[in-house]
């Protein structure tokens, strides 16, 4: 996942560069920023980072730094913005488009490092601080959306934009456009509602996030009776052993993943263990959560109507490449029926294992991860124990990913580990063109911990922009399990794609050849951002990618050719179920967000049978990958009718992969033409226009269908 810290803050603060918003200069507020620099001059964050490529200095930060900083960012960005306004000279694009650019330094890298750190280290000052902030950043936000004289100068520029080229015609349309959906022509009193929206929206939204954020703390499962975690292995049993420990409990203690689906599940042979843990996933967050996702919807709907369309959906979609709520569900819907067969089928596979076994129950969801397993043993004769053995994670980083990185673009990957990260088993990486000239700085952040977010993501501390003359510093976020005291990491392989999913957002922000910042990296539409993440996933899976890193830890043997194949043939299994609880919730998502305003909704769980049914996916063996109360992706992030992306995105993806290995895979050549053609471009062109110039035509859906196994 690609996540926009400030989308994740508040609903989208600023999506424009440096900038983030804006209230006007007076003496009064110059005179606070002075006073501000006056009581501050020796803090870190006031300061652009003298290590390279200003890479954040971590452990030199505290979060009493962040409050002031904040203040004087604000107040630094008013003065920018105001000397833009009353500039004298006609209004052109160096002197206000670019100059917006540049505007907000300092209030852009406080919040990349304060919005960053918050969904990594997260604690409650942490929160208190964001309490605090968000309707400050907020309300800064509405005063530059909604500036009339700062919009008619955009206004002017605009209306010649043909005489512009590339990348300034491009973010001269982009700046237009997201001033318009802001709300810059509404009235005055329109004006004010949407101010009261945009608060509203903020506190809502960063509420969601937070109560998701406790579940990870609060919605654990402590078992006491070693014997009830029979099909674990004694590693797994020790790990949470010393996850209990570390909270101080006593016993086992299990924690949720973000999604509903659990991977101990798979394991479990104690049925009852199973649903336990199965309703607390899918339980958590309800009592908090269920509300504010109703009054969410409803605030975006409201919000959606006073700009002029019917839906949030419609509004969201208005600048993305689906361009519409129809074209989602199109091809939502035409999926639905392939995906729910194959998820039948699959079923029928397990009851007859259950059978096998003496199984005198009907299936339900807390059984199919465990009996897939069975089934999955069955047919490929494959055990995850097996396989963990040759996925030990720094081989898979080094041997795997990297490697796969250097045959594709001829890019090093070193260890820096005289720069400060933000806790202990973070990594620090400079990466190096072919030449040996350095790109920038790349940070990975593997395991799972309290006060982390769940799931998996990619942002960036630095953006790389030849306007302001920086190189990319970007991060990845997994939650890999951390094993106990000694012992190797041992991954699965779902958590070996992942590493190489978001290391597909890490070279999109590292590739970036961009002037203008707003423009670079992975500042994309939502339903392209994905493209380069999922392309990237099934390098783990090219038999010579996976033959160099796949390899015994302990006796580093490579794994062994039987092994080998039966997991790329299983590589297909079980894709009817993944399938199913992806499009539920894609679908769960587009409805909530297709609600007309004053719509009311009473219960969360009736709403979510009532659309699933609608859809002809209501199908109880296989939930949605997230239901609404932990829908962080939806309610709290930035993927409100967005949440389709990923397979939208994954047509882009699946095409390009079955393209390249048509023409040689793995090759330089293969990379360099990606590179330069998709990766290095960010937003400054077409991003229709750059895949076709990469693929030579529009993308099918053929090979999605095939990379799914919903089609031979």
């Amino acid at each position: 996942m690609r996540k926009n810290l400030i989308t994740i803050a508040m609903g989208m603060v600023f999506v424009l560069g440096g900038c983030s918003a804006q209230s006007g200069d007076t003496p009064q507020t110059q005179a606070k920023a002075n006073m501000v620099t006056q009581q501050n001059a020796d803090k870190v964050l006031l300061h652009l980072s003298p290590l390279q490529d200003q890479a954040p200095q971590f452990d030199k930060i505290v979060s009493a730094d962040y409050l002031p900083a904040f203040s004087l960012g604000m107040a630094q960005h008013d003065t920018d913005i105001t000397k833009i306004i009353n500039n004298p000279a006609p209004a052109s694009f160096d002197n206000t488009i670019s100059a917006m650019e540049t505007s907000g330094a300092l209030l852009s890298r406080v919040s990349r490092m304060f919005f960053n750190l918050s969904g990594l280290i997260s604690d409650d000052e942490m929160l208190k601080i964001q309490d605090t902030i968000l309707p400050e950043l907020t309300a800064h936000e509405d005063n530059i959306y909604l500036n009339r004289d700062l919009f008619a100068r955009i206004e002017t520029i605009y209306q010649d934009k043909d005489s512009l080229k590339g990348e300034q015609k491009r973010l001269t349309e982009l700046y237009y456009n997201n001033f318009l959906r802001a709300g810059a022509k509404l009235s005055l009193g329109d004006k004010t509602k949407i101010r009261d929206l945009n608060t509203s929206l903020a506190k809502a939204g960063a509420d969601f996030s937070q109560n998701v954020l406790k579940s990870f703390k609060n919605d654990v499962i402590l078992v006491t009776d070693k014997s009830q975690l029979l099909g674990l292995s004694a590693d797994e049993i020790a790990s949470l052993a010393a996850a209990a420990k570390s909270t101080g409990r006593e016993g086992y203690m299990i924690t949720l993943v973000n999604t509903t689906r659990q991977p101990i599940l798979a394991k479990l042979s104690n049925r009852q263990l199973r649903q336990k843990i199965w309703q607390a996933s899918t339980d958590r967050a309800m009592d908090t959560n269920g509300p504010l996702a109703i009054k969410l919807a409803q605030l975006r709907a409201d919000k959606a109507a006073l700009l002029g369309y019917p839906n949030w959906a419609a509004y969201t979609l208005g600048d993305q490449m689906a361009k519409t709520p129809d074209a989602v569900f199109a091809i939502l819907d035409d999926l639905v029926p392939k995906a729910i067969a194959k998820a039948g089928a699959e079923a029928e596979d397990i009851r007859e294992e259950m059978t096998r076994e003496g199984a005198n129950f009907e299936l339900q969801p807390w059984d199919w991860a465990f009996y897939a397993e069975k089934v999955r043993q069955q047919k490929y004769n494959l055990d995850e124990n097996q396989i963990k053995p040759y996925f030990e994670f720094n081989r898979v980083l080094k041997d795997g990913l990297f490697y796969a990185m250097n045959r594709l673009y001829g890019i090093e990957i070193k260890p820096r580990i005289d720069l400060p990260v933000w806790q202990e088993d973070v990594m620090a990486f400079e990466v190096f063109n072919q030449d040996g000239s350095s790109i920038g700085i790349f940070y990975l952040d593997p395991y799972a911990r309290p006060g982390k977010n769940g799931g998996a993501w990619m942002d960036e501390f630095v953006t790389q922009s030849g306007l302001l003359g920086t190189h990319p510093v970007v991060y990845n976020a997994l939650n890999i399990p951390k094993p106990a005291a000694g012992k190797p990491t041992l991954m699965t392989f779902d958590e070996v794609t992942t590493m190489f999913h978001e290391f597909g957002h890490a070279v999109h922000g590292l590739f970036s050849e961009v002037k203008y910042p707003s423009i670079a990296g992975t500042a994309t539409a939502r339903d392209f951002v994905e493209f380069p993440s999922q392309f990237n996933e099934d390098w783990d899976i090219n038999p010579e990618v996976i033959g160099h890193y796949a390899k015994h830890y302990q006796t580093g043997e490579p794994i062994p050719t039987e092994l080998l194949n039966k997991i790329l043939k299983s590589h297909k299994f079980n894709q009817g179920h993944d399938t199913t609880e992806y499009l539920a919730a894609a679908i769960l998502d587009m409805e909530w967000h297709s609600i007309a305003p004053g719509s009311s909704i009473d219960n969360v769980e009736a709403f979510e049978h009532k659309v699933l049914a609608k859809h002809g996916i209501d199908y109880a063996p296989v939930p949605p990958r997230y239901k609404t109360s932990y829908f962080n992706h939806s309610f709290g992030g930035g993927y409100s009718a967005g949440y389709y992306a990923y397979l939208w995105t994954e047509v882009l993806a699946a095409d390009a992969f079955s393209y390249m290995d048509q023409t040689g895979g793995l090759t330089l050549e293969n990379g360099n033409k990606y590179r330069q053609a998709i990766l290095s471009k960010g937003n400054s062109q077409d991003l229709m226009g750059d895949y076709m110039h990469f693929r030579g035509s529009k993308p099918t859906t053929d090979a999605l269908l095939k990379r799914r196994g919903l089609k031979d």
